[in-house]
């Protein structure tokens, strides 16, 4: 398995975690501020390589660490159903064998699994470029449907690819349609007005990304999970994902399952109300979170994507490439060198996330809406789900299904 970079965590000595938790205790409080807030804004506002970070959890490097972090001792081995997913499956969806795995959870969150990177070497390439190529195109709804034609947003790759690959080269050129993209819906799709998911603009789902999903639910002990809706979010350096509640499925006993590529970012989880203190842990490039149980309608959220320590670079994992002898029945597809390019240049200042969600319970159909409800233009209310600090355009703040 390639190993990640990893931006300093819980490893520090006494004096930095000291200074990390003193930070966080002394920040002054806005009027009507709480706990989840106040240590949002604490890590939006981080400088990164400083004590700030040493109350993070950093769970690539719990294997090897003495768990002297602040937050250390709330990290439990989680066990993984290895028997409910054969190494054949694993593979076709670029995964390790479930044997490989490392899994934790964390003392107070029943259901929270976490995941370090389980993907074989090279395999993060097919779903990047999933990610950036396929998943991106019409029908599939994005945030620029608001403000273009779906003829203007049939093939965002394609518009984009060339100012991608020469990225490097002209700093000043304007932002290609890919790097203005935030998210992209798929399968049931959620309406952000709403609050809801529809069957009225229904897109098939990914049948390569509900394999994965259906893998990693099972070896979570999940054997029955179906993948009907997906959220991407696309990060830049500058994101963040407000702090929220996904209560919007209609069957809240089945998982959330979260993939993380490229750049890492803090994650936060809460409780039921803002005013619990969340924890914070790093979420590297190939991490897997599954949210499930009592912790499936926890407040979360995504308050600062991390730059990497050594300028405009990929984490280290995404260094191997896609090996070319993959399996026949493989679900991963080889990726050319000209698309590595063009995606590896984006996520050098960018992070993106797949959320998957089963909506519906089994032989369930979607309540009846009122006609006014189901003539709505779905589209209408794409307005960015992340939170770009540095845009000079005015985004409404980001909290889905809150």
């Amino acid at each position: 398995m390639g190993i990640c970079f990893r931006v300093k965590g819980p490893g520090g000595d006494m004096g930095k975690m000291a200074a990390a938790l003193g930070s966080v205790a002394t920040l002054a409080t806005e009027p009507g501020e709480d706990a989840f807030r106040k240590l949002f804004r604490f890590y939006r506002q981080i400088r990164p390589g400083t004590a700030d970070l040493g109350g993070v959890i950093d769970f690539s490097a719990t294997h090897t660490s003495r768990d002297t972090g602040p937050a250390a001792h709330k990290v439990v081995r989680s066990q993984l159903s290895v028997s409910s997913v054969s190494e054949h499956d694993a593979r076709r969806a670029g995964l390790q064998p479930v044997s490989k795995w490392r899994a934790y959870g964390l003392e107070g969150y029943p259901g929270f699994i976490f995941i370090p990177n389980p993907f074989l070497p090279g395999h993060q390439w097919h779903w990047v470029k999933q990610c950036l190529k396929l998943y991106s195109q019409k029908p599939n709804v994005c945030n620029l449907d608001k403000h273009m034609t779906n003829e203007e947003t049939q093939d965002l790759w394609e518009q984009s690819k060339e100012f991608l690959r020469c990225k490097g080269v002209n700093k000043r050129r304007p932002r290609s349609l890919l790097e203005k993209l935030r998210w992209v819906t798929l399968g049931y799709h959620y309406n952000w007005d709403s609050k809801k998911y529809s069957a009225d603009h229904y897109t098939p789902f990914p049948s390569d990304l509900a394999f994965l999903s259906e893998q990693v639910a099972a070896a979570c002990g999940f054997q029955d999970f179906r993948a009907e809706a997906g959220i991407l979010n696309y990060y830049r350096l500058d994101s963040t994902l407000g702090i929220h509640v996904d209560r919007s499925e209609l069957d809240h006993s089945k998982p959330l399952l979260s993939f993380s590529f490229g750049q890492s970012a803090i994650f936060l989880l809460g409780g039921l109300q803002r005013d619990e203190t969340p924890t914070a842990m790093f979420m590297h490039s190939g991490d897997i979170m599954v949210m499930s149980g009592s912790s499936r309608l926890l407040n979360h959220a995504v308050p600062r994507v991390l730059p990497h320590p050594e300028g405009e670079g990929l984490p280290r994992c995404l260094e191997t490439p896609l090996p070319v002898d993959l399996p026949r029945d493989s679900v991963v597809e080889p990726c050319s060198v000209q698309d590595w390019q063009v995606c590896s240049n984006y996520l050098k200042t960018a992070r993106v996330n797949m959320t998957v969600r089963q909506v519906l319970a089994t032989d369930e159909d979607f309540p009846l809406e009122p006609t006014e409800e189901k003539k709505r233009d779905l589209s209408s209310g794409g307005s960015c789900r992340l939170d770009d600090h540095n845009s000079q355009v005015k985004r409404a703040r980001p909290n889905p299904d809150s």
